[in-house]
């Protein structure tokens, strides 16, 4: 009776220790990615380059319903994050349907220079997934704007946003923020790898995979994906990637899986906080959970098709050489 009950703590305790050693270098790897590139985009945001880069973006916008003052938050979250757009969108007096509709293409695509280059590191091409992302957002804001009938609703002249701070007190506003960012990335990407470990010492990640598999099938995935599907989309793309990163060094999933993954969470990642943080603008919360669910599956779906295609292609010319 001792002995089972022994191997088990042995089991936890070594797995505790290994992941708290591989969570604390995945860490220094995501803060390498995290402080540059972030300090970038808020030198970007305080030089005021991204109002100026709206009218760009304005023939778009029409093309999909939306006002040109939309390009705003649009771009916002494409290079900067979800909660830079929310604070524009809650400046200007959009219609619901124009806040759905925003909402629906920023939880798609958001954050692209930060997580597509986490993406890439952790196992596809950075061009690829931020074409992926980008052309997933329009497709489905294009698909599911006849839903919508008030996005035609006239918007007021674009608010002054701009705090007009110094370089200084920008900076200083930044290092807190990341600071704080990088605690929970921390703390999070600690607990995961702990939680993993164990789970794969204890062989529970076996018993994952068979139970998850119908649901894998369904998202295009493969059985070994489950539980990394489950770390993106509960925690999202900066704390999975670090986690599937070290899975990839590992072999636990073919080049092919590994695509397919990313671009499952590319899509789709982070449900249980982004979509929330819309709701509190009064978006039905359908809007924002099921859209991107299954634009991720399609997407999925398509990439394995057009890669069969490709594969069956050149089987073709080499028979015919």
């Amino acid at each position: 009776m001792t002995t089972p009950m022994r191997s088990y703590s042995t089991e936890i305790r070594s797995g505790a220790l290994s992941g708290a050693r591989k969570g604390w270098s995945s860490f220094l790897w995501i803060c390498t990615v995290i402080v540059p590139v972030s300090f970038v985009v808020a030198l970007l945001q305080w030089s005021g380059w991204l109002e100026h880069a709206q009218s760009v973006l304005e023939p778009v916008m029409s093309w999909l319903g939306l006002p040109g003052e939309a390009a705003l938050p649009i771009l916002s979250g494409l290079v900067i994050n979800i909660y830079a757009a929310i604070a524009i969108m809650t400046v200007l007096p959009f219609s619901l349907g124009q806040m759905t509709l925003i909402a629906v293409f920023i939880l798609i695509a958001h954050n692209l220079i930060l997580e597509g280059i986490i993406q890439h590191r952790s196992g596809i091409n950075v061009v690829m997934i931020t074409v992926v992302r980008i052309t997933a957002a329009v497709v489905t804001v294009v698909a599911i704007s006849p839903f919508f009938h008030d996005t035609e609703q006239a918007v007021a002249a674009t608010a002054s946003l701009a705090a007009g701070t110094s370089v200084l007190a920008a900076t200083g506003d930044w290092a807190l923020d990341i600071l704080v960012l990088l605690a929970k990335i921390l703390v999070i990407i600690m607990a995961i790898m702990v939680l993993l470990e164990c789970l794969t010492r204890l062989g529970w990640t076996e018993h994952l995979s068979r139970y998850a598999g119908p649901v894998m099938k369904l998202l295009g995935l493969s059985d070994r994906s489950a539980m990394l599907w489950v770390t993106a989309v509960v925690f999202g793309l900066m704390y999975g990637g670090a986690v599937i990163q070290e899975r990839a060094r590992q072999g636990d999933l073919t080049r092919e899986e590994l695509r397919h993954l990313q671009v499952s969470m590319g899509i789709n990642h982070s449900m249980v906080e982004d979509p929330a943080l819309f709701l509190a603008l009064g978006i039905n919360g359908f809007w924002l959970w099921v859209p991107k669910l299954v634009t991720a599956v399609a997407a999925v779906h398509a990439v394995k098709g057009i890669g069969y295609l490709v594969n069956r292609l050149a089987r073709r010319q080499e028979h015919t050489t």
